[in-house]
């Protein structure tokens, strides 16, 4: 079983965060695997020790973003690829979906795994693109994934309830954080990551020309503060005024 597994350098979640002048995320500071982007690699290297296969690694950055691929790699993948190239510099989600599917379709792959959004655009556009792009089936919020030959049967959590999907490979899965715990890579692995290969691609090398954006941003504003809540002292009137706080809320 072949299996992509798309991964991002980003920020350090730990780290105070600040925008560049276009308001886009600075990435002067400690970057890091995107924490989402590890338990897809997990549930990758899961699903290879029980089938057996190959994990490959496809990001799109800067050269630092090497790193990123290396801890993936420590982890236990096989090798990675990194398409960088000065052009995809603010790239947006479509240009981004447009890259990483030309690399991804060279390979081939039986199933693609994504985070459901990365830590730091967290739009998430780039997975169903993706899948529109290489022409296969999405299934999202994946929490847990059994294989069956060709095809998988994927566990999703959702806000509207627990949902069993069956699909046929290839297809692309978008995973959440319930799905597995990322290892700890050990000595061995990150001795072992430095003579794996991480092939590097240019936009050329994918036939892939910029183009204009297809998105933009036009501002920031802040977050709305979370307001506080209401404490309802228990007594004679409690019972209606809670009911009353539930059907204002159309709860009822």
């Amino acid at each position: 079983m072949k299996i992509v597994v798309t991964v991002k350098q980003v920020p350090d979640p730990n780290s105070n965060l600040t925008l560049e002048a276009d308001n886009t995320l600075s990435r002067e500071k400690e970057v890091v695997l995107d924490p989402g982007d590890e338990c897809g690699v997990e549930e990758a290297l899961q699903l290879k020790e029980a089938h057996g296969g190959e994990v490959i690694l496809v990001s799109m950055g800067p050269e630092r973003a090497k790193d990123a691929i290396r801890k993936g790699l420590s982890m236990g993948a096989d090798r990675g690829i990194l398409i960088t190239d000065p052009q995809l510099a603010g790239a947006d989600a479509l240009l981004t979906a447009r890259a990483l599917a030309a690399a991804i379709k060279a390979e081939g792959p039986d199933l693609v795994i994504c985070g459901t959004e990365s830590y730091d655009g967290s739009t998430g556009m780039v997975p169903p693109m993706l899948a529109e792009l290489l022409g296969a089936p999405q299934v999202s919020f994946a929490k847990k994934v059994e294989v069956d030959g060709s095809n998988l049967k994927v566990h999703r959590q959702t806000a509207d309830g627990y949902q069993v999907v069956e699909v046929a490979t290839p297809a692309l899965i978008t995973v959440t954080a319930a799905i597995a715990e990322p290892r700890y890579a050990s000595l061995k692995g990150i001795m072992a990551a430095r003579s794996k290969e991480i092939k590097q691609l240019a936009l050329g090398d994918l036939g892939i020309e910029r183009g204009e954006a297809a998105e933009t941003i036009e501002g920031l504003a802040e977050a709305e503060t979370r307001k506080s809540g209401v404490v309802i002292e228990f007594d004679g009137t409690a019972i209606d005024r809670i009911m009353a706080v539930l059907a204002e809320a159309k709860v009822i």
